[in-house]
């Protein structure tokens, strides 16, 4: 009776130790200043996420290979969606800064020392050229956010 329950047993261990799982770790990749940065942890405000999956080799496939293909196909499309976004909001904050510069030089105009009349006509100037400037970005920021809404509306179909 003690040799079957010892049989049992380490037929049973040796039945778990041959099915191997899959072993999944993620990590943070983040762009800064110095260089990329790989982290278990998030390293900023705009780390991405990845995963690093490991199998044992000797796995046979699955049964459902269409199925599993179907899956990393929709992974990959978000993962391209989500970067075709940040490439988007990134575009609007360049935008913006382009904005800013440009308005800080008209603006910078002033601070020359000029006549009162110099300074009126320059003035008029300036706020004709910053409204030309807003006009523009408005155009601008509304394309790109256009553009953006219909990535996200497309990436939540696939979420």
């Amino acid at each position: 009776m003690k040799a079957i329950i010892i049989y049992l047993i380490s037929l049973t261990l040796v039945c778990f130790t041959n099915t191997s799982l899959a072993a999944t770790t993620e990590y943070y990749k983040c762009v800064t200043d110095r260089g990329t940065v790989f982290s278990e942890f998030p390293c900023g405000s705009r780390a991405t996420k990845h995963k690093i999956q490991v199998t044992d080799p000797d796995l046979q496939a699955p049964q459902n290979s269409v199925k599993e293909l179907n899956e990393l196909e929709r992974q990959q499309i978000i993962r391209n969606l989500e970067a075709e976004i940040r490439s988007y909001k990134h575009r609007l904050d360049i935008l913006s800064r382009d904005r800013d510069r440009a308005q800080y030089q008209q603006e910078q105009r002033l601070n020359r020392i000029l006549s009162d009349k110099e300074a009126k006509q320059i003035n008029k100037d300036i706020k004709k050229q910053l409204k030309a400037i807003n006009k523009q970005y408005g155009r601008d920021v509304k394309s790109v956010n256009k553009k953006l809404a219909k990535l996200e509306k497309k990436l939540a179909r696939y979420n």
